[in-house]
């Protein structure tokens, strides 16, 4: 009897959900996100103009509203963004975040063109960058297929800074709206059937144009590798590969590598453990001379890995030292990155973390030792309610010569960072018809 009516209650739903698919073929959301983070930052400034800051105090907004039509066969996205410093001189940052179109197929097969996130893996090397209020899109074209535990997507992009006139066959990304002219990209991931385990590759082949020559050419740098997760009961172990070789856009060869493994414990949902390493490889010989003094040593091959469009808050340090920003002289020593953490959810809606990075350098630096330091990271994350979440953190840092050598900051043995944000996501309208 009991079987009888489990099955019978799963057709009936089944015809319902049949019965609406076919009234409602089309369906409207409107969606609206409103963030804003407050920083104080103490230590570890740069110096301008012969003074340097003891303390920076700053509130960021971010405003995004997004338009999402879907039908059976094609899907279409608008979302509008302003981003600004509270007290900005001007409007801010407003531009369309996301703008692209969707046709797809019943088999699994999809095309979808314009302006949109490329979000892989652990987005390690493409990834939204949320934590930066700007974030991270691309204009692309995207062709894929996602069925039966495959996914494979071909990425395509080329991009000018204007219609093809004077000028207009070169392309600076210091003044483009994407960091690249052209990216192919191939994406490939398996889930292993009755496993737990996920595979991934990626191949990208990068073409960036040197701008300041006299005759420009696009040179192109390639990288390649794969990602891994495997979640045996309680545990997820992930790790990642990838190479980049070719040439930057100075007809430098490129030979780079990076690493990464994780493991994270969860006997219970309430908490969870975790540890793990990342090695980034470093140019060779990476001087960089004390104040007062120049010199920079022309290297004939760069050895120092670029994450380039990735989410690189959540790995190498909350406080951003590290593949955020450029070092001086634009040559990179590498990281290693040794941390373990856990999460806590005392009860609900609430969580906890916690986390240690001790932080060095790969390359040999002369006259220099390659520990950068110690980080400490504490945040807190409670959800008010369903639309609306508000987070804090503080992270702690202490510095050594040696970041204070690369980085060319002061104040390197207490840097400390605090942080309060709020972040409403409201659904504003649904319709289906």
């Amino acid at each position: 009897m009991t079987s009888f009516a489990w099955m019978s209650m799963g057709h009936v739903y089944g015809d319902n959900a049949l019965r609406d698919t076919l009234t409602h073929e089309n369906q409207l959301v409107v969606n609206a996100q409103l963030m804003t983070r407050g920083e104080i930052r103490k230590g570890g400034l740069p110096e301008v103009n012969g003074n340097i800051e003891d303390r920076a105090n700053f509130i960021f907004e971010r405003s995004r509203l997004s338009i999402d039509f879907e039908k059976t066969w094609l899907e279409t996205n608008l979302t509008a963004q302003h981003s600004s410093v509270w007290g900005q001189k001007g409007s801010g940052s407003l531009n369309i975040y996301e703008a692209w179109v969707k046709l797809k197929t019943k088999s699994g097969m999809f095309a979808k063109i314009g302006r949109q996130e490329l979000n892989y893996d652990d987005e390690r090397i493409l990834g939204r960058n949320d934590w930066a209020m700007a974030a991270l899109s691309h204009d692309v074209l995207k062709l894929g297929y996602e069925g039966y535990g495959h996914k494979a997507h071909a990425i395509l992009a080329y991009n000018q800074r204007a219609e093809n006139i004077k000028g207009g066959t070169v392309y600076r990304s210091d003044d483009g709206a994407q960091p690249y002219k052209t990216m192919q990209t191939v994406w490939y991931h398996y889930d292993v059937p009755r496993m737990p385990l996920g595979v991934s590759l990626l191949f990208m082949n990068i073409g960036m144009e040197e701008s300041e020559a006299l005759e420009p050419k696009t040179e192109f740098q390639q990288l390649f590798g794969g990602y891994v997760t495997f979640s045996p009961r309680q545990w997820n172990v992930e790790g990642s590969f990838y190479y980049q070789t070719g040439h930057d856009e100075f007809s430098i060869p490129i030979r780079a590598f990076m690493g990464s493994l994780k493991a994270t414990y969860r006997p219970s949902t309430n908490y969870s453990l975790f540890a793990g390493y990342d090695y980034l490889s470093g140019d060779d010989n990476p001087i960089v001379p004390q104040k007062g003094s120049i010199g920079l040593v022309q290297h004939k091959t760069v050895k120092g890995f670029s994450t380039v469009y990735g989410s690189h808050h959540q790995f190498y340090g909350a406080m951003d030292f590290f593949y955020v920003s450029a070092y001086y002289g634009g040559y990179t020593p590498g990281l290693q990155n040794l941390f373990v953490g856990g999460n806590y959810s005392p009860v609900k809606n609430l969580s906890l973390t916690a986390n240690y990075h001790y932080l060095s350098v790969t390359s040999k630096i002369p006259e220099a030792k390659r520990s950068l330091g110690h980080e400490i990271e504490l945040s807190a994350s409670y959800a008010i309610m369903k639309e609306a979440r508000v987070s804090m953190g503080y992270s702690y840092m202490h510095g050594t010569s040696t970041l204070e050598r690369l980085q060319r900051v002061e104040g390197k043995n207490h840097l400390q960072w605090g942080w309060l944000m709020l972040s409403v996501n409201p659904r504003i309208f649904t319709t289906k018809w």
